[in-house]
């Protein structure tokens, strides 16, 4: 049967860091079902409440197999602690920018030294593998051409001016695992999965960028749709692909592009008008022609951000994770629709007075 787990056959520990998350705590979703020992990090262990809130609501009563660590990014505190009697690590926690951050290094100094304080305290626990989620973010940017689909060869580049601090971050911060890995590893094992926009299930109110755009559209917040084109990819899968790169022997050394089928914004609306009935009321499917972005983007910081994505399609080749883990994508519909749906279930749309912007 494709896309099932095989469940552990021992008593197996597996840290996950960004407990809190909305990949993070999927994984430990499906890490506790498949039988697993999990401990997770979290900045602080007052958000112990929230993920065992968010487990209940994916479906888990009581965890008893789940522990709690206070550990940060920036310093050494907890790791040790941490990572000690692991098996494996998922290494899933990464600085998200709320915003545009005025000093890139506010993101892409955490996202580095995370990662490598991460591998370190793992490489010294005797850990067997840290699967490290990354990003397309570190595939697919800053390149010339974008008429061929990306795949796990390619990486950004980093020498394009245009970049965001969190482009770079995923990219920086990939770069440096694997460096690490080679130079001083030694029998630590890497694998890396690098996924497009995630969408799916929240199990929390603390999701992702991506959720938010189906939340702003329910809202009513996007009056006009950019003509904006991604690949997608449902978190419930996010979440399987971690646990098989993290004991699959196929899997050492590689990095897994995790993407679904490409999609627009436009599409996205026209799918919430389709299947989520009143409750897409206030979704727009009126589109924003490009030549307003382009303008706009010489006085707007919003649309600075977005002017160099317009009108282009960044195809993500997924065709080695397929083949390595025989997996097949949830349908773009099902996680969309999953979105909303959780948004709905979560209250996260009751502000009915909110304007258009």
């Amino acid at each position: 049967m494709k896309n099932k787990i095989i469940k552990t056959d021992g008593d197996n520990l597996v840290l996950v860091t960004g407990g809190s998350g909305f990949v993070g705590v999927h994984c430990i979703l499906q890490l506790i079902n498949a039988g697993y020992r999990v401990r997770t990090t979290v900045r602080s262990l007052e958000r112990e409440t929230d993920v065992r809130a968010m487990l209940k609501t994916g479906g888990i009563e009581a965890v008893d197999a789940l522990s709690f660590v206070a550990a940060d990014l920036i310093t050494d505190d907890g790791w040790q602690q941490a990572v000690s009697g692991c098996d494996y690590v998922l290494h899933v926690a990464s600085p998200f920018p709320s915003g545009t951050s005025k000093n890139a290094d506010d993101v892409i100094i955490p996202a580095r030294e995370g990662a490598l304080r991460v591998l370190r305290a793992a490489r010294d626990a005797g850990v067997k593998r840290v699967v490290l989620t990354s990003s397309f973010a570190a595939i697919g940017y800053g390149h010339k051409s974008d008429d061929k689909p990306f795949s796990e060869e390619n990486w950004t580049n980093l020498d394009n001016p245009h970049l965001s601090a969190y482009v770079k971050s995923k990219t920086i911060a990939e770069r440096a695992a694997w460096d690490f890995i080679e130079r001083e590893g030694g029998a630590l094992e890497l694998s890396v999965i690098n996924p497009v926009g995630i969408f799916g299930p929240a199990l929390g109110t603390d999701f992702s960028g991506s959720i938010q755009i189906i939340e702003n559209m329910m809202k009513g917040a996007l009056s006009q749709l950019p003509n904006i084109y991604f690949s997608l990819i449902d978190v419930r899968d996010v979440a399987y692909l971690h646990l098989r790169a993290m004991t699959d022997p196929a899997a050492r050394g590689q990095r897994f592009l995790a993407a679904g089928d490409s999609t627009s914004l436009l599409e996205i609306a026209n799918t919430l008008k389709a299947r989520m009935g009143d409750a897409a009321a206030r979704v727009s499917t009126k589109t924003l022609p490009s030549w307003i972005i382009r303008v706009s983007s010489i006085f707007s910081t919003q649309a600075k951000e977005i002017v160099h994505d317009i009108d282009k399609i960044r195809g993500a080749n997924n065709a080695k994770v397929r083949q390595v883990f025989d997996w097949t994508p949830i349908s773009n519909e099902k996680a969309i629709v999953a979105t909303a749906e959780s948004l709905l279930r979560l209250g996260a749309l009751r502000n009915k007075n909110m304007n258009d912007v």
